[in-house]
């Protein structure tokens, strides 16, 4: 006897077909979804627009939804005065140093918990997992102190990408993301593996970092976007201006300059995420669903 089963919904098939649950479910869904659009485009539609304005009709009230006379200087402008593109420069190459941290030294800990599971492994993971419930801003002080004289070698790590690449590392939530999804690793492989004669590292490297390519994509993107956002630590440990984040540079700038220029700058500063966001978003939800459900 063979039963067809169809998607479960809140709301059944019958109900949407009848006349006025149909137009009450798409009106409510339509309004639903214009709603969360004007939450999230409209900050970036004010920002676009509101650099090509000028000084006076940005500050006039009620405010134009489009500028009246445009004007692309502002653009221009901030990039060159501000120095965007060593800016830029600065926040990709911390970016990409603290990805390659990450992954080298979080994979490594996820593995050991999931698969090597050592003794005291579960006690291990709790106690990064209660590193989560502590807020960052209780963190800043110990970093700090820890930053400008680094233990046993007693050397300062002041305007070095390394102030911002090791605190970075202990990262509790991709230790989990990652310990989670090589839970869902088959142990047949495993097994088949040390048959092989593969040992530890070659098991990783052959088995497991292949077939973790949605995880480590998901941890690389939160690690490119944290740091691109980021701006109390930068800003304690990078205080000289060549070594300058662009969050804070933007802000450093914005005392002397205008309020457009500034606006302009946060523009172009937020290109690069979204585009790693429209490029990889499919990728951020397969990675971050992938390790759900064993296999």
């Amino acid at each position: 006897m063979s039963h067809n089963s169809g998607t479960r919904t809140l709301v059944s098939q019958a109900q949407l077909r009848r006349g006025k649950g149909k137009y009450l479910y798409w009106t409510l869904l339509g309004l639903v979804v214009a709603g969360f659009t004007l939450v999230f485009i409209g900050p970036l539609y004010w920002m676009v627009t509101g650099a090509l304005k000028t000084g006076q009709e940005i500050a006039q009230t009620p405010p134009t939804l489009w500028p009246r006379h445009p004007d692309v200087s502002n653009y221009t402008n901030a990039w060159s005065n501000l120095n965007l593109s060593k800016l830029l420069f600065n926040t990709f190459y911390y970016a990409i140093g603290a990805v390659l941290f990450q992954l080298v030294f979080d994979t490594a800990a996820a593995y050991s918990l999931s698969k090597l599971r050592p003794v005291l492994g579960n006690v291990v993971l709790g106690a990064m997992l209660a590193t989560l419930m502590i807020p960052v801003i209780v963190l800043i002080v110990p970093q700090y102190v820890t930053v400008i004289d680094l233990p046993i070698v007693h050397a300062s790590l002041i305007n070095q990408p390394l102030a911002i690449w090791l605190p970075l590392v202990a990262n509790a939530f991709n230790i989990f993301l990652l310990k989670r999804f090589f839970d869902s690793i088959p142990e047949d492989l495993m097994s088949a593996a040390q048959v092989d004669g593969a040992g530890p590292l070659r098991t990783l490297w052959s088995i497991i970092l292949p077939m973790s390519r949605p995880i480590l994509g998901v941890v690389s993107i939160f690690s490119v976007t944290y740091v691109w956002k980021d701006f109390l630590w930068p800003k304690l440990v990078m205080p000289d201006g060549s070594t300058r984040t662009v969050s804070v540079g933007i802000v450093a700038f914005s005392g002397g300059s205008s309020v457009n220029e500034v606006i302009a700058a946060s523009v172009i500063a937020a290109i690069p995420t979204v585009i790693i966001f429209l490029i990889f978003q499919r990728n951020i939800m397969s990675g971050l669903t992938a390790g759900s459900v064993k296999g």
